[in-house]
């Protein structure tokens, strides 16, 4: 806390530069009350806002800061006494891609953000971002939050390969003066095994082996690869859905070119996504998963405020969220006594595209073998749906559950019922159906149980009336025409992120993917199988996407301050509160929504 005499320098500073010269008496007090002066030297790192969002901003009191790219190191800006920075990743919630130094030996002030974030949604501080050259001449650019880097990228060093034949002291030997955690084993056919740190601790030491034990008796093969052409997120996807840390990476020719591991994917706070999901597998009762469950939105609140993306934190928090049906299954089954059916659970929804938010509810149906009756089945997805609620994961309030009749049907049955929908789309909910079953993932069971995909399939040629209709319900809405209003004024009241501006863009994507044969694969996915089927432009499918990715981005930054101030998550906005950024990101991008609405209104539905 600031002497009195600290505060009243301090306050005196502040009113000599903009924008807090016009602030009154009693917030700048509180304020300066709030602020802490910090020295450093010369050519000391400030803040780095590519690795995380911030929740304050600098103002520079003595010396000079450089801004530079965190890319290729170039300057961005300088900002010398009285200036601040940081205030525009603090605004839009997410990181940037530059850091700040000194340039000389400074002195600095740290102002706590959501102060500053008020003094911004006042007429000086928007004069202020008018004069930093936020205008309307220079619109906002909507960035993409979608890391598309290749894999290859992120390799470094060559993998370490071993014979089969060589014993695990060779191998750990090898490994410690490569300083690697992992070798490759080179195998008959192409094929590789890997033994990590990991199987060091649990297959050797922990069952008593010797050190002269061949490497093949306690390797993992043969090791799951990824080519290195797919991207970060991608093959993070695919590391957190096998719960492995190591991934090796090969050419498309099956040449090993390196291993990546979940340190290279991942900032440090984001590995608890990976010990979550362990003490998840763990659980040896209902009580259990329930008290690991209860921690998965503060987990994805965690991962977002420490620099996460918000599309790579839905889809985490998506993965998590199937680790916990699938427990939940488990512990269901053995609880019942019965030995069920076979049978598929399917997850629906934003967690099926692998796009949940902290606010969203569990979907989901079952499909099973068609000799027998429903009725046990039922009673196992109603105690899996009260584990997911003791763990924080409600039902879906539509009713969309497993445990319901409408959403446990046998195999044939979900496939006629389809085949309903395609002809009669409007009679008992089939537009409203086939929606969630079209977006339905299986996550327990056998795949081919999913019937409905492979009827959608024949959606272009049979299905004439129901694509068309799922093309009016991606263009239609009067809430959200209204809603566009209100933002573009910036009149008051509250906004639905997700029903008047992310919902339109899902359902677009849907009736998109249909058209080019998707169906279930997340929403960025079906957009470009649109482009690449020429249902939509390319133009449009990339500007839907980068749209998608901004509102994923303001939702979850949302939803994280609501939990963090001990609310509900939910997706209602007040506009007044929206930063001046926010508010024209948004607005910039239901402008978008609509342009590209319209023009896919014109084009209507492609021949097939």
């Amino acid at each position: 806390m600031p002497s009195s005499s600290e505060l009243r320098e301090l306050t005196d500073f502040l009113t000599q530069h903009t924008p807090f010269q016009a602030v009154p008496d009693d917030e700048l007090a509180q304020l300066a009350s709030g602020a802490q002066s910090e020295t450093y030297p010369a050519g000391a790192l400030v803040a780095d806002y590519s690795t995380r969002v911030p929740d304050d901003v600098w103002m520079v009191r003595s010396g000079q800061v450089v801004l530079r790219s965190s890319a290729d190191g170039t300057v961005i800006d300088t900002v010398d006494v009285g200036g601040i920075f940081g205030y525009l990743p603090l605004l839009t919630g997410a990181g940037s891609d530059f850091d700040a130094r000194t340039a000389v030996s400074s002195t600095l002030i740290r102002l706590p953000g959501a102060l500053v974030r008020a003094q911004f949604a006042k007429p000086a501080g928007l004069a202020f971002l008018a004069s930093s050259g936020w205008t309307p001449a220079a619109r906002p650019t909507i960035t993409t939050a979608i890391d598309n880097r290749p894999v290859s990228e992120l390799l470094h060093g060559d993998p370490l390969l071993v014979a089969p034949d060589a014993s695990v002291r060779d191998v750990v030997i090898a490994m410690t003066e490569r300083h690697v955690g992992c070798a490759l084993i080179r195998l008959p056919g192409g094929e590789f095994g890997i033994f990590t740190d990991r199987d060091l601790r649990t297959k050797v030491v922990a069952a008593g082996l010797p050190l002269d034990t061949g490497i093949d008796r306690v390797m993992s093969a043969p090791a799951r690869t990824v080519t290195a052409d797919l991207t970060a997120d991608t093959v993070l996807m695919e590391m957190l859905e096998c719960g492995l840390r190591h991934m090796p990476v090969v050419t498309t020719r099956g040449e090993v070119v390196g291993v990546v591991e979940d340190a290279d994917l991942l900032a440090a706070s984001a590995r608890q996504s990976f010990l979550l999901r362990r003490a998840i597998g763990s659980a040896a009762s209902t009580t259990e998963l329930e008290t690991a469950g209860a921690r998965v939105t503060a987990v994805a609140a965690d991962l977002f405020r420490n620099g996460t993306k918000a599309t790579a934190t839905s889809a985490i928090l998506s993965v998590v969220i199937d680790s916990l049906v699938r427990k939940a299954l488990e512990l269901a089954i053995a609880e019942s006594g019965q030995v069920p059916l076979t049978f598929a659970w399917l997850t629906l929804g934003s967690v099926a595209r692998r796009e949940a938010m902290p606010s969203s509810d569990v979907d989901s149906a079952l499909s099973f073998a068609p000799a027998g009756a429903s009725d046990p089945l039922r009673d196992i997805a109603a105690r899996v749906h009260r584990t997911l609620d003791g763990c924080g994961l409600p039902s879906d309030s539509n009713g969309a559950v497993a445990y319901r009749p409408a959403f446990a049907r046998a195999a044939p049955d979900w496939a006629s019922a389809a085949e309903g929908w395609l002809k009669h789309p409007l009679v008992d909910r089939g537009l409203i159906m086939s929606s969630l079953l079209i977006d339905g993932r299986v996550v327990w069971g056998d795949p081919a149980l999913h019937t409905v995909p492979a009827v959608y399939r024949r959606l272009r040629t049979e299905g004439r009336d129901a694509l068309r209709l799922q093309l009016l319900n991606a263009l239609s809405g009067k809430v959200r025409t209204r809603g566009l209003r209100d933002v573009l004024s910036r009149r008051g009241g509250t906004f639905d992120l997700k029903n008047h501006a992310v919902t339109p863009i899902v359902n677009l994507a849907r009736w998109g993917g249909l058209t080019a044969g998707v169906s279930s694969a997340t929403t960025p996915a079906r957009l470009a199988a649109a482009a690449q089927a020429g249902s939509i432009s390319e133009r449009d499918a990339d500007t839907l996407c980068d749209v998608f990715a901004m509102l994923q981005r303001l939702r979850m930054a949302h939803q994280v301050e609501q939990i963090s101030s001990g609310r509900s998550p939910g997706d209602v906005v007040t506009m007044s509160e929206l930063s001046p950024l926010n508010r024209s990101l948004l607005g910039e991008g239901l402008r978008e929504i609509a342009a590209v609405r319209r023009r896919v209104g014109g084009f209507g539905v492609p021949r097939g």
